[in-house]
């Protein structure tokens, strides 16, 4: 069965072609700066690479750019528009009603849009990539995998906010995290790694330009860093993660800005841009090296965070056997890993700095010989997950 799958971004639409259930990998592609007259189209066919730059619009002149060159007799991987018998697709936020993946019906849609108002930079776009996916691969299963759906298994004290229940029983108002299909995906291949006996108390840490954290008990998640929106919980590219209310009080009276100048302020001037006015990581590495005091706080303040999220975390689950490290920065900072797991040997947790440098697109351990935890790095793959649950529910 080929399975396409697309996550569909505000300005961007990202797919691979996965014949399942071999879980082979047939082609990956990226279009970028939709709505540019110079947007960029990248495709990857077994490693044969081809790039262009052309005018794309809109999110449907891309789907189709995509559905043309899957089609090109030296590019492409089908034959008809018909070989393609799925098309998964990445839906951030699926609010309570989501619990797991499912066909998409009118309802469905219905249901996404109800939801723009809690990732309003996100399932727009998703939705727009069902409509448009429907429109050309017409006798394609749709299918919608959401962010959200893998911490449904949290228990209320975990997700419910402490304000009045009313705002909780009528408007959804309360936690319900994001990263879902990367932190289902490398727990589910640690449990597998570890077996099951060594692997019942899991926190797994997606650490990308979007960052989260997950507790995961016996295979289900029982709590996550992120909350209503993906903006809370760790320090993140351009978010700020976790802050006081007090500050965004104080921005509003005292300063004068309005709440979406103050929305605008958290999700996309802060984090690491706002502490040293880079957002990329491997900058702020490379200038922490050569002394920049700002990249050097700032990457210790990162990783202050994560190993708060680490104790309560431990403590939420009564134990620990494993921590996993995953996503862009996950997997490949020795830097941020490094000093994310320093002094935390009260837990059980200590690091070899050696292991912790070598690079692999394997599962590896990097804890030392005498920690009580495992250190795992688990490169991650949403495609994938994506697709296999798509299989899953057709199947």
């Amino acid at each position: 069965m080929n399975i396409l799958v697309l996550n569909a971004g505000s300005s961007s639409l990202k797919y691979q072609v996965i014949e399942m259930p071999s879980k082979h990998v047939k082609c990956v592609g990226l279009v970028e700066r939709i709505g540019m007259e110079d947007a960029i189209f990248n495709h990857d066919k077994n490693g044969e690479e081809y790039h262009e730059t052309m005018p794309i619009l809109n999110h449907k002149i891309g789907l189709e750019k995509i559905a043309d060159t899957l089609l090109d007799k030296k590019l492409g991987v089908i034959n008809t528009v018909d070989e393609i018998e799925a098309v998964g697709h990445r839906v951030v936020h699926g609010g309570n009603k989501f619990s797991k993946t499912v066909i998409v019906t009118d309802d469905v849609k219905n249901s996404i849009r109800d939801l723009y108002d809690l990732a309003p930079l996100h399932n727009p776009a998703n939705l727009t990539g069902i409509e448009i996916a429907e429109t050309i691969f017409t006798k394609a299963k749709q299918i919608a995998i959401f962010d959200t759906s893998f911490h449904q298994t949290m228990p209320k004290v975990a997700y419910q906010y402490a304000i009045p229940t009313k705002y909780l029983e009528k408007h959804k108002i309360r936690a319900y995290g994001f990263h879902g299909t990367s932190h289902k995906y490398v727990s589910e291949k640690a449990i597998d790694y570890l077996k099951q006996e060594n692997s019942k108390n899991i926190i797994t840490i997606h650490l990308g330009n979007g960052c989260s954290m997950a507790a995961i008990k016996e295979g289900e998640c029982i709590d996550t860093s992120l909350g209503l929106g993906p903006a809370n919980g760790l320090v993140m590219g351009t978010r700020s993660g976790d802050i006081d209310h007090s500050v965004i009080f104080f921005l509003m009276k005292k300063l004068n800005k309005t709440a979406e100048q103050v929305s605008n302020l958290l999700q996309k001037q802060s984090g690491m841009k706002g502490l040293t006015g880079f957002s990329d990581l491997r900058e702020i590495t490379e200038n922490s090296a050569n002394g920049n005091a700002e990249c050097q706080h700032a990457l210790n303040l990162a990783a202050y965070r994560i190993r708060k999220y680490i104790g309560s975390y431990a403590a939420v689950l009564n134990g620990l056997d494993a921590i996993v490290f995953t996503a862009g920065i996950g997997e490949n900072s020795a830097e941020m890993r490094k000093i994310a797991c320093e002094n935390l040997t009260f837990l059980g947790i200590e690091l070899d700095k050696e292991k912790n440098k070598i690079r692999s697109k394997k599962i590896r351990e990097i804890q030392s010989a005498t920690s009580k935890v495992k250190i795992l790095i688990i490169p991650t793959n949403e495609e994938i997950e994506i697709a296999k649950q798509s299989y899953q529910l057709l199947k």
